[in-house]
């Protein structure tokens, strides 16, 4: 009979994390045409500045930068082997901040410090909140957040009643905008004439469009970022859980809201940063996605030719926007259709930069 090995990682579960633990994460990423083209595949997304070396030189670069969510996925992806492997959901995020640019060619990694444990009264489960830094290959930061999520404990007999909670800002803070001075936007190319200046705070854009995730989708882009936790991986495990099919990675359901949100928010080509995420149903393939945009907030920066919006998108599944007043019923507890609440900052060109 074969000696078992030992050398095998199994993922970490909850009582494998401490307070102040460190985390360098394997597997650098170096980005490729092919990861920006599969994303495009995945999600519709359909910025121009993203999806044109014409554009992006106009408004400033010397060439053109991945789609910011795009860059939080492929760096995200290197944390879920010892963050989230043995996760049960990924529960929020807050403080994200999309700090410099990323080109293809460009290599991403990441670090995590665990800032806060919660065992959860089952004695099953528990929330592990980390706070995340990727950098690129010059060690220049380009992504930094927080986050929380549920993760299994290896033994149920034995509790900790650890309860250590963070606290976390409300909005991400706001400091220099690392974006080139945009010289002008081409609303032909952008596909919207609207600028910072045509928004008003309470505005609600009700997106049109909507997106049906088939298996397909949602497997190939789990793989295309590396994200290799169980409840999207492995279908067989699953099936045996209350749940009976994987559960989808909520970072797709941010992707393809972003990706509606562009019937509106146009010139809305950056994102600054994530204030913080709800995801507040599952979603599994099959659903499709629709999504509603309020405007929370109008932010000057200094600037003559950006400014910020900060909106709220809504993500629903199966359900038009239009059927949908509030996110929440009179319990204060999410519609059973919401399946993610997005609080995020968005950089957009004021009209003086109109072509």
């Amino acid at each position: 009979m074969s000696k078992i090995s030992n050398k095998i990682n199994f993922g970490n579960y909850f009582e494998d994390f401490s307070i102040g633990q460190k985390i360098v994460h394997p597997l650098p990423r170096t980005i490729s045409e092919g990861d920006v083209s599969l994303y495009i595949a995945f999600t519709g997304s359909r910025f121009s500045l993203h999806s044109s070396d014409i554009v992006a030189k106009e408004m400033g670069y010397n060439k053109r930068p991945i789609d910011d969510i795009l860059m939080f996925h492929l760096t995200f992806g290197k944390s879920v082997q010892d963050i989230s492997l043995n996760a049960i959901a990924n529960l929020g995020y807050a403080e994200v901040s999309f700090v410099n640019p990323v080109y293809v060619g460009d290599t991403v990694s990441m670090t995590s410090s665990v800032i806060g444990l919660k065992e959860n009264s089952n004695g099953k489960s528990g929330v592990v909140y980390v706070h995340s830094i990727g950098v690129n290959q010059d060690g220049n930061e380009v992504l930094n957040f927080k986050r929380w999520v549920m993760v299994h404990k290896k033994d149920h007999s034995i509790k900790s009643d650890i309860n250590v909670v963070p606290t976390f800002e409300k909005s991400a803070p706001i400091n220099i905008v690392n974006i080139p001075t945009i010289k002008k936007v081409d609303t032909d190319a952008s596909g919207g004439e609207f600028f910072f200046e045509d928004y008003e705070v309470g505005e609600r854009l009700n997106h049109p469009e909507g997106i049906t995730i088939d298996n397909s989708d949602h497997t190939l882009a789990t793989k295309l970022y590396q994200n290799n936790a169980k409840v999207h991986f492995n279908d067989h495990m699953m099936k045996s859980t209350p749940m009976g099919q994987r559960l989808m990675y909520g970072g797709i359901i941010i992707s393809i809201a972003r990706a509606i949100s562009h019937n509106g928010l146009f010139n809305a080509q950056w994102v600054y940063a994530i204030n913080s995420g709800s995801h507040s149903n599952p979603t599994y393939a099959g659903d499709t996605i629709y999504a509603y945009t309020e405007i929370l907030e109008k932010i000057e920066v200094n600037r003559d030719d950006i400014a910020l919006l900060r909106v709220r998108t809504i993500a629903l599944k199966n359900q038009n926007p239009k059927e949908i007043e509030n996110a929440k019923g009179e319990d204060g507890k999410y519609l059973p259709n919401v399946v993610l609440d997005l609080d995020y900052t968005v950089v957009i060109p004021k009209k003086s930069t109109k072509k």
